[in-house]
């Protein structure tokens, strides 16, 4: 997530070469992952939805954003 990022709320993911946006209400994913990696980010994402869009809502405010746990 990034300070000066355009609306809609979203993510980008990096996994080796491949990059991904994904909308955090829609779930829409826009670019290429491997199956496995995406299965595993689109469960964080939903396991975390709340969280990524209160840090969305601080990111928009320039407030320091809060840490996610990660997918263990």
């Amino acid at each position: 997530m990034f300070y000066r990022d355009h609306a809609p709320p979203h993510f980008h993911a990096v996994y080796g070469e491949y990059e991904i946006t994904i909308d955090i209400e829609s779930e829409i994913v826009h670019g290429d992952f491997p199956k496995r990696a995406l299965r595993a980010v689109l469960e964080w994402l939903d396991l975390h939805k709340d969280e990524l869009l209160e840090d969305w809502r601080l990111a928009e405010a320039k407030h320091p954003l809060k840490k996610i746990a990660p997918l263990e």
